[in-house]
C-alpha cells in the first residue's frame, strides 16, 4: 500500500452513518430467526418523522426563481442572508458577529468542519480531540497530516458536567497542542459541558494561546431546562475561536446541506479560500432557506424538544430496565451511547447482526474512539413508536449474544 492509499484507508467509510449497505456481512452468522418489524435506521435522524421548518420548500423555490443572482453568491455566501443569520446567531450566543468579516455559509456543518480543520492544521501539528467525540474529527486531523491527541471525557462517572479531563487538556497544551476540537453537546453521548467546564476551556486556551473549534450543531435542542454555555461568549480571544452551527439536525434541514461558521476573521478568510477550490459555495438556492432559521413559528421549537425528550425517556427506560446496558441520560440533541455488558461478539459484528436479524441500524462506538469497542450510538430522532419497537428488537438480539 502506497502512502496515498494508506492516507485514504484511515478515513474509512464502512461503518460511517449511511454507509451500512457497503459492509461486508459474509462472516456474519445469525443465531435464531429474524425478528420482524419496521426497519429503523438509528444512524441518522428521520426527516419524515420530523419534517423541516415549515415553508422551507417555498423559500428554496423563491431562491430558484431569483436565478443567477441567488445561484452565484459570494464564496462565503449571499451578503443579505449572511447578515440575517449573523444577527440571529449574535442574539443566540450573546456575541457580536460581523457578517462580512466573521461569518461563512458552508455546504452543511460537515463542510464547515472540513474547512475549519483544513484552515488550522498543518503537517505535524498536534490537535487535542475529546474521546469520545464526532467520528470525523480524528479522521480530518489525520487527513491533513496532523496528530490527534486524545483527551478523555469520563461521561459515565458524573451527572453534573461532561466529565472532560481538564488536566489532560492542559497537559496537551503544555506539550505543544495549538488546536482543540470538540462538539458541545457532545456527539455521540448527548451530554452538555457545564458552565465551569466551558469557562475552564476558554481560560486554558487563552493561557496557552490555543485555537478552539467548537461544533454546536445541537445547541438549540436542550432538555430538562439545562443551562447551555457558549464558548465564544467567554473570556477568550475572538481570533482564537471558530463556532460551527447549522439547521441540519434539530430543524431537519440536512437535505439542503446548510451550515455556518463564525469567529476569527483570519480563519474565516482561509475557510473561504479553501471553499473556493472545494465547492465554490454552499448551494445558492439552498442558502435562501437559512432565512427561516431561528424564525420558526411560535411554539415549533418547544414542541420539537418535548417530542424528542419523550422518545429519549422511553428508550432509556427500556434499556435501563434490562441491566444489559450502561448509559447516561442524554441532555441535548438526539443521541444515546449505550455500553453493552458482556457480549460474546465484537461491536462491529453486533451492528451487522442487528441490521440483518432485526432490521435495526446503529453506529458502532469505534467510530467515536478506538477504545469504545463495547458501545454503539443511536440517533433517536425517529417515529416514536417505531423507535420503541426497535429498542425491543435490540434487546432481544443482545439476549441472544450475551456471554
Amino acid at each position: 500500500m502506497n502512502l496515498l492509499e494508506e492516507k485514504f484507508s484511515r478515513i474509512g467509510a464502512e461503518y460511517a452513518p449511511g454507509q451500512e449497505g457497503r459492509q461486508n456481512t459474509d462472516e456474519v452468522h445469525l443465531r435464531g430467526e429474524k425478528i420482524h418489524g419496521t426497519p429503523v435506521d438509528f444512524s441518522h435522524g428521520d426527516v419524515d418523522a420530523f419534517e423541516p421548518i415549515p415553508g422551507s420548500l417555498d423559500a428554496f423555490i423563491e431562491g430558484v426563481h431569483l436565478g443567477g443572482k441567488q445561484a452565484y453568491t459570494e464564496y462565503r455566501g449571499s451578503g443579505t442572508i449572511r447578515e440575517n443569520a449573523a444577527q440571529k446567531l449574535s442574539d443566540f450566543t450573546g456575541t457580536t458577529i460581523d457578517a462580512d468579516r466573521n461569518f461563512i455559509i458552508t455546504p452543511g456543518t460537515q463542510g464547515a468542519l472540513f474547512l475549519a480543520v483544513g484552515s488550522t492544521v498543518y503537517r505535524g501539528d498536534k490537535v487535542a480531540i475529546v474521546s469520545p467525540d464526532y467520528f470525523a474529527n480524528r479522521k480530518l486531523v489525520e487527513f491533513f497530516d496532523g496528530e490527534a491527541v486524545p483527551v478523555q471525557m469520563n461521561y459515565l462517572h458524573t451527572t453534573t458536567c461532561a466529565g472532560l479531563d481538564l488536566s489532560q487538556l492542559e497537559d496537551a497544551f503544555k506539550a505543544g497542542v495549538k488546536l482543540f476540537l470538540f462538539s458541545n453537546p457532545n456527539n455521540p453521548t448527548g451530554v452538555i459541558y457545564s458552565p465551569d467546564e466551558i469557562r475552564d476551556i476558554a481560560d486554558l486556551a487563552q493561557k496557552y494561546g490555543a485555537t478552539v473549534i467548537v461544533d454546536q450543531l445541537y445547541s438549540r435542542q436542550i432538555f430538562d431546562e439545562r443551562t447551555y454555555t457558549h464558548l465564544c461568549a467567554q473570556n477568550i480571544d475572538p481570533e482564537n475561536v471558530i463556532t460551527i452551527m447549522g439547521p441540519s439536525k434539530t430543524e431537519s434541514l440536512s437535505g439542503y446541506r446548510l451550515g455556518t461558521a463564525f469567529g476569527s476573521a483570519q480563519i474565516i478568510d482561509r475557510m473561504e479560500k479553501l471553499q473556493a477550490i472545494v465547492s465554490l459555495r454552499a448551494g445558492g438556492y439552498s442558502q435562501a432557506v437559512l432565512k427561516l432559521w431561528f424564525s420558526e413559528p411560535e411554539g415549533w421549537m418547544a414542541k420539537r424538544i418535548a417530542q424528542h425528550q419523550a422518545i429519549r425517556d422511553d428508550l432509556i427506560k427500556k434499556l435501563s430496565a434490562t441491566g444489559y446496558f450502561q448509559l447516561r441520560t442524554t441532555e441535548a440533541g438526539s443521541y444515546l451511547f449505550p455500553r453493552i455488558q458482556e457480549l460474546d461478539v465484537s461491536t462491529n459484528q453486533f451492528v451487522k447482526i442487528l441490521r440483518l436479524q432485526a432490521a435495526v441500524t446503529v453506529t458502532p462506538g469505534t467510530e467515536f474512539g478506538s477504545q469504545f469497542t463495547d458501545s454503539f450510538r443511536i440517533n433517536f430522532s425517529q417515529d416514536h413508536a417505531a423507535a420503541v419497537a426497535a429498542i425491543d428488537r435490540i434487546i432481544k438480539v443482545v439476549e441472544g449474544y450475551r456471554t
